[in-house]
């Protein structure tokens, strides 16, 4: 029996990958544009990073991170986000003594445990942006514009923002004594879930997806009515940035994110291309991160995307991606004299930037050409006795069907015309 992928992974074909490596592309020129840096961080991190970063409140933490003990008996766990190893990497490089705002970018794969779906996997891959030292509503603005400007480079239509303000130390438990009083009038209608969630993370139960969860939530207190007002401030100074910009938004108070780190904003990118409300990016403040990682007072704001699912919403968009793999030329050969001939040849096309092939299984002419034509190369020369002879070359442009006789040694120079 032959071994498959584990469950919830993919291998990414030659004919995908161009689209993956296109996507990358267009997300790294962006952020070098708006002033960000990769950084690279390890594949695994110690347990205690999440459960302090992420939360141990967390679905994340609590039922879906891949977690093992070493040879040297460490708790290690797969990378299941972004954000924490980019903060334990600020720390540790002692990045927060140099001048801010520190900017970074993140292009790394993640692990979690969960039911695979569309554009969830077990294994999956994610961007991220992360902006370290100012707590001016500015920078959740410019990270806002970054991944609005992404989105639509890419090419994604109908595709909404929506914003929130999930509080600060101050206000948040004022409103989570409000939000756990209206719901103690539903506890036993509640989900098990929620019922978890009651005392731990009521404020997940918000963005429930349990049907009876979100009735009894629709009528809940929501958090922009318990804002201080150092969260207000905040929260109007960032649609003000955002109407500067240009960016359309629409307040909605049930975003609340599934991380414990968040405060002030929250923000996502909503598109109904993946079952009826899907997520294309998130992301918002988190003033008390790198505290908690054992850093100093320095305030941050980022967002995270998946590839998977954005591979997934071009597709519905019907967007197309060119191969730049398609070979340049095909050569090929009749003859063992002409075999060496074009065996030297295509070392001096890929010599000078020309992408050409040659078969390798000795076929006879009809093969080589249904090969070249399989592979799309653009162009096709054939060599025999007569060629060799002359330096003379027939040159067939393989879409139009129009030929050219020209030197060998001008193959290249008229491939770049």
């Amino acid at each position: 029996m032959a071994i498959k992928a584990p469950k919830g992974t993919k291998d990414t074909m030659p004919r995908d990958s161009y689209k993956v490596q296109y996507i990358e592309r267009e997300f790294s020129e962006l952020c070098r544009l708006y002033g960000f840096r990769e950084v690279r961080t390890p594949m695994f991190e110690s347990t205690e990073l999440f459960n302090r970063g992420v939360g141990e409140t967390t679905d994340i933490v609590q039922k879906e991170m891949y977690t093992f003990e070493d040879l040297g008996h460490r708790s290690i766990t797969l990378k299941p986000e972004g954000t924490s190893p980019a903060v334990r990497a600020f720390i540790e490089s002692h990045d927060y003594a140099e001048m801010q705002p520190t900017k970074y970018y993140y292009d790394t794969p993640c692990f979690r445990y969960e039911r695979p779906q569309a554009g969830r996997l077990r294994e999956f891959h994610q961007f991220g942006v992360e902006n370290f030292g100012t707590p001016d509503m500015m920078a959740d603005a410019e990270v806002i514009a970054l991944a609005s400007d992404f989105i639509k480079k890419i090419g994604i239509e109908d595709v909404e923002l929506r914003i929130n303000s999930v509080g600060c130390r101050e206000c948040r438990p004022v409103y989570r004594k409000a939000l756990q009083d209206y719901l103690r009038l539903y506890y036993e209608e509640l989900s098990d879930i929620s019922k978890d969630r009651f005392e731990s993370n009521p404020m997940r139960i918000i963005d429930s997806k349990d049907i009876t969860d979100q009735r009894i939530a629709k009528d809940a207190p929501y958090m922009l009515d318990y804002l201080c007002d150092d969260c207000k401030a905040a929260f109007e100074a960032l649609k003000t940035n955002l109407d500067a910009m240009g960016i359309s938004y629409v307040v909605d108070p049930r975003i609340v994110r599934g991380l414990d780190y968040y405060t002030k904003t929250a923000f996502e990118f909503v598109t109904t291309k993946i079952g009826a409300q899907g997520t294309v990016c998130g992301g918002g403040r988190y003033d008390h991160l790198v505290e908690e990682i054992g850093g100093p007072s320095i305030p941050g704001v980022g967002f995270g995307l998946g590839k998977e699912r954005l591979l997934i919403l071009m597709e519905q968009n019907d967007i197309i991606v060119d191969d730049p793999n398609v070979p340049d030329i095909s050569v090929s050969f009749i003859g063992d004299k002409a075999r060496l001939y074009a065996l030297d040849l295509v070392h001096k096309l890929r010599a000078c930037g020309v992408s050409a092939i040659i078969d390798t299984l000795n076929r006879n002419l009809k093969g080589q050409m249904k090969y070249a034509n399989k592979l799309n190369a653009r162009y096709s020369v054939v060599i025999g006795e007569n060629e060799i002879e002359k330096g003379i070359v027939t040159l067939k442009n393989m879409n139009s069907g129009e030929q050219k006789e020209i030197n060998a040694i001008d193959i290249t120079k008229e491939i770049e015309k």
